[in-house]
């Protein structure tokens, strides 16, 4: 018989990193890398909801589209399990697979900005669904980088982490526009009071 996943023994509230230490799970370090696995879930919702059509070649060239969101939206939960892992040590480890992803993310973010109407106003979240899960996955995002800049004042955290996880959330906030805007939903600006 397969070895289940529970112990029937119950954990008392506690965890254990990679390395075995033993920890409450109200540890900073639980709570961060527990938020990274929830942005990681929020971004698989989006991706199910999000039509999945592939790159298209028009003449000659890449034509960005829903499909390349999908892409780069599983290639960063590749990225959020390496970051996980990173942050589930006593001691976290470098992510040297992140040196070169902020840049790499900024170029996509530009790549989708030429495709849209510009923005000049404030907009509230929402839109198609894949739109509005986005827009939430960016909020998590946010609070993974919160609470992972709380954690580095306690410890040593690779600086690429927080980088990383700053142009995520701006790059998630440009997906929610590109797929309402890929899929003609209007966006809805903030009427201030």
């Amino acid at each position: 018989m397969k070895k289940p996943i529970y112990t029937k023994t119950g954990d008392k509230g506690k965890t254990s990193f990679f390395d075995g230490k033993k920890v409450f799970k109200s540890n900073r370090k639980v709570d961060a890398y527990g938020t990274i696995d929830e942005l990681n879930s929020s971004i698989g919702v989006a991706i199910a909801h999000i039509s999945n059509t592939k790159y298209q070649i028009s003449n000659g060239r890449n034509r960005t589209d829903l499909g390349s969101v999908t892409d780069e939206l599983e290639e960063i939960q590749n990225d959020l399990f390496e970051i996980g892992s990173a942050l589930a040590l006593t001691a976290t480890l470098p992510v040297p697979q992140l040196k070169n992803r902020p840049e790499e993310l900024e170029k996509f973010i530009d790549k989708l900005t030429i495709k849209m109407p510009e923005l000049k106003e404030f907009i509230l979240p929402g839109g198609t669904k894949g739109g509005s899960i986005l827009h939430l996955a960016r909020t998590i995002a946010r609070r993974a980088e919160r609470n992972i800049v709380e954690l580095s004042r306690k410890e040593e955290i690779d600086p690429v982490i927080l980088i990383y996880l700053n142009r995520l959330s701006d790059l998630l906030f440009t997906m929610a526009r590109f797929v309402n805007f890929k899929e003609k939903k209007k966006e809805k600006k903030w009427r201030k009071k």
